[in-house]
């Protein structure tokens, strides 16, 4: 097995960084960029230890099952009794009006500065870039400093954009790979429909019934503290597979088996969680090494100053202007809306929905493209784990 000093490596850093998690936490630098910054490292680009090809096939496992886990733990922290409060309001201005526009934006900014590539090319990559990952702003979703009501819409918002987009994302794919005759007849809209209908229903159901199946077990002592811990994985994997097997959308799905998990015993809730929290951040900061040490050196081969514009742009403007546009009405204040239109990073799901596409098409023939979504994530991972500490301790203070 040629990919022992990898796993050597990624092994040695989880158990130093660990020794200064709590460090961590309290300064601006965050797992996610230690941890893709080793990578680069010891990558080609950098010290030049390790060569690794593009495997999109098992890096790719790893990225799904990461963002799996990360999307039901986080929505079984939001509190049951104010479900109907928080999936209404900003959430729904966010997915419903923001998500499109910034879809919309990214298309549009593309082909304004790269008028050589296939359209198709530039929507796959706007739709990429367009879900945000709550994980790498994790100073932000668990501040106390920042009002429950924002934390909880950031959180929502990330969990379901990135199933809303991945259909699109298939379809440019789709279109990459066989030309636009594939889009002629009207099986990717019920593909489409099929995926964000059932997504719910079925996810919700694993995680209602699932966790009532838990509690009932607990009560009668039949249940061991260990295999209440998995039923954090056991949960969210069946409801993803359970979705794809019925052509639902398998994210979507394992986020609503948190949102709705039916575990009232709060000491199994809580020991569901924090394993599952576990679990996912050990994967997430996996997934960030192997982006060092494999996606940022094949990015580099392909780099250009317009690639590092685009990145700008797509965290700010194209972000940050839609979610000014459906924030309106809403009743935040400007410095509210900023905030919320900032903290969009993105991590896991671009970097799974990337590996998606290089699986299916030429990596090489799309390198411009693969360069642009990289760098988007590089400087994502950067720059929201620099500002996530200092704005959430500062911008709320007074509002606490």
């Amino acid at each position: 097995m040629h990919d022992h000093p990898a796993i050597f490596v990624g092994a040695l850093l989880l158990f130093c960084f660990g020794l200064l998690s709590k460090l961590s936490e309290r300064s601006v630098v965050t797992g996610p960029m230690v941890f893709l910054a080793a990578g680069v490292l010891i990558s080609p680009v950098g010290f030049d230890l390790i060569h690794m090809k593009f495997n999109a096939g098992s890096t790719q496992l790893i990225a799904e099952i990461t963002l799996i886990i990360i999307l039901f733990v986080d929505a079984s922290l939001i509190p049951v009794n104010r479900l109907r409060e928080t999936l209404s309001g900003i959430p729904t201005r966010l997915l419903g009006i923001g998500l499109p526009l910034t879809m919309v934006f990214g298309t549009l900014v593309g082909l304004v500065m790269f008028p050589q590539i296939n359209i198709w090319l530039i929507a796959m990559i706007a739709l990429i870039l367009a879900p945000t990952d709550a994980a790498l702003g994790q100073a932000v979703v668990k501040s106390d400093a920042v009002p429950a009501r924002i934390r909880e819409s950031i959180s929502i918002e990330s969990g379901l954009n990135d199933g809303i987009a991945l259909p699109l994302i298939l379809v440019c794919i789709a279109v990459l790979a066989d030309g636009t005759g594939v889009i002629g007849s009207g099986h990717w809209i019920s593909f489409m429909a099929l995926q964000l209908a059932l997504g719910p229903v079925v996810g919700g159901l694993v995680g209602l019934v699932g966790g009532k199946l838990v509690d009932k077990a607990v009560a009668r002592g039949w249940m061991e503290p260990v295999f209440q811990s998995l039923a954090a994985i056991s949960l969210a994997l069946m409801a993803y597979a359970f979705a794809e097997i019925v052509h639902g959308n398998g994210f979507i799905a394992a986020f609503f088996a948190g949102l709705l998990l039916g575990v009232r015993d709060l000491k199994v809730r809580h020991r569901i969680q924090e394993f599952a929290e576990a679990e996912g951040q050990m994967f997430a900061l996996f997934v960030f090494l192997i982006l060092g040490l494999v996606g940022v050196p094949f990015a580099v081969a392909h780099f250009s100053g317009a690639t590092l514009l685009y990145a700008v742009l797509s965290l700010t403007i194209i972000r940050m202007v839609p979610v000014a546009i459906a924030l309106i009405g809403s009743g935040l204040d400007q410095r509210t809306k900023i905030f919320v239109g900032w903290f969009g990073p993105r991590g896991i799901a671009s970097i799974l929905y990337l590996l998606i596409a290089v699986g299916k098409l030429d990596a090489d023939k799309f390198g411009p493209a693969v360069a642009v979504i990289v760098t988007t994530i590089v400087l994502s991972t950067v720059l929201h784990g620099l500002t996530a500490v200092p704005f959430s301790s500062t911008f709320f203070r007074q509002v606490k």
